[in-house]
């Protein structure tokens, strides 16, 4: 067996704290470890011989750092070229195992990155069960036994009983309120968890038969394949060309060896932040509250304050969501637009709908920390052994201070290291490199100043992360 992840998603219902470039399965909302670490981490316990993820180009570094970080060995770093949805993902995924097994079909624990599992053992209970039926050959879906009159989910009508599992007589899809109850009432229904089990074999097969368009296209992007480093990349055109589906309406509405195995083990899928009040525990006023936060007279709400203190009086069924650059007030029970104020932030090109204030790289961490009219100030932590890209700006120059660490810095056809206090000025058109060479992060200020202050104003030489052209 092996696990496949899928961390693709974009996480837009829980702005400001998610953003494109750093969704929500790679933050820690939800306790101590990101959703993805504690995604591998529900693993122990569980007989798996790797783990997958799949995840788009651009979080490709995110995934491997955040890895590494929880100690967690992958088998695979797959990158979507574009988002396909998950019964092209899967079917990637389902290819690279049989690849790396040799034609040996494993069974595939498929999983989204960004869901919450309270009860561990439980699940592990559901996963063996899971096995069993998908050694048989069935195409396993895990069904949550429902704890409300949800409409936010999908629906599972079970059929007849097979051992520790129950044929699919139906999918359903969101209900209104009214339905949902004669959904709960009935006691034959289930959420939808998006969490799969079946053999890499048997799921192509299916695909193929139901979907052979996407079939077909998934087995020429990987035909294209290329390693680059940890990530195996897939061919673009051939994936790009890939019709959009869900592995639901694609394969598990359409086969006819569906099963669901029922899972009672406290899951939510955080899609929303209503959600998080729901599964935490909240205080005697039944808030639930993070950071810096101080409350009267407010009660029912869900309050968070990452970078500063956040005071409120007087309000019932609120969140407040504060960032260092956004603040989110929102009605309790209207939480699912917030997707609305990120497609204004779209429309109108803001940079806050794709990255924080905080921007990740694979060296390590900016922080813009004040600009204006031709000038900007970012805070820059390069981690131990780690180098930028040799490159150059058209309109900007640069001027570096050090505030802990040592740099070695190529500017122009100079080599020089720098220390605490010490700096170094870069011109306009010079040719420059940042690395850091000792055993502690090494922290710059660095004040950029000319026309054109962009990202995309960098012309790259050389980098060792593969970002510069060929």
């Amino acid at each position: 067996m092996y696990a496949v992840v899928m961390a693709g998603g974009s996480g837009s219902r829980l702005w400001p704290a998610s953003r494109k470039l750093y969704p929500k399965q790679f933050l820690s909302i939800a306790g101590e470890q990101t959703m993805l670490q504690e995604t591998l981490a529900r693993l122990d316990g569980v007989e798996v011989s790797g783990s997958t993820v799949i995840c788009n180009e651009e979080h490709r570094f995110i995934v491997a750092q955040q890895a590494q970080d929880a100690g967690r060995a992958l088998s695979s770093i797959i990158l979507e070229p574009v988002g396909r949805n998950t019964a092209p993902a899967i079917a990637l995924a389902a290819f690279d195992l049989l690849a790396r097994n040799e034609g040996q079909s494993p069974l595939m624990l498929v999983m989204a990155a960004d869901h919450l599992i309270q009860n561990v053992p439980a699940f592990h209970q559901a996963v063996a069960e899971a096995a069993k039926q998908a050694e048989g050959g069935a195409l396993v879906t895990f069904g949550i036994v429902p704890e409300s009159a949800h409409t936010g989910y999908g629906y599972i009508r079970r059929g007849d009983e097979q051992g520790g599992a129950y044929s699919v007589a139906q999918f359903v899809e969101k209900p209104d309120a009214e339905t949902a109850q004669s959904y709960l009432d009935d006691g034959a229904y289930y959420w939808n968890s998006g969490m799969f089990m079946f053999a890499a074999d048997t799921y192509l097969a299916e695909l193929k038969a139901h979907r052979p368009d996407i079939y077909a296209a998934c087995e020429a992007a990987f035909a294209e394949r290329s390693q680059d480093a940890d990530f195996l990349r897939v061919g673009k055109d051939a994936f790009t060309a890939c019709p959009d589906d869900s592995v639901d309406y694609a394969v598990m509405e359409k086969t006819t060896k569906a099963v669901v195995v029922p899972l009672s083990a406290g899951w939510s899928d955080v899609g929303a932040w209503s959600s998080l009040w729901e599964v935490s525990e909240g205080n005697g006023d039944d808030n639930v509250v993070h950071g810096d936060v101080l409350t009267h007279n407010t009660n029912g709400s869900y309050i968070r304050a990452e970078s500063r203190l956040v005071a409120t009086v007087g309000l019932k069924d609120v969140v407040v969501v504060e960032s260092n650059d956004a603040v989110l007030v929102a009605d309790k029970h209207q939480v699912q637009d917030v997707k609305k104020i990120v497609e204004q932030l779209k429309a109108e090109g803001r940079n806050e709908i794709l990255h924080h204030r905080h921007v990740h790289r694979p060296w390590g961490v900016y922080d813009s920390i004040d600009n204006g009219e031709r000038y900007q100030v970012k805070r820059i932590t390069v981690n131990p052994g780690a180098k930028l890209s040799v490159q150059m700006h058209h309109h900007r120059a640069e001027h570096w201070i050090v505030v802990s660490g040592t740099a070695k810095v190529t500017n122009g056809d100079k080599e020089i290291m720098l220390t605490e206090n010490q700096s170094t000025y870069i011109p306009v058109g010079v040719v420059h490199a940042l690395e850091n060479p000792g055993v502690i992060p090494l922290e710059l200020i660095e004040v950029q100043s000319g026309s054109y202050l962009g990202e995309d104003d960098i012309v790259r030489f050389e980098d060792r992360y593969g970002r510069a052209p060929k």
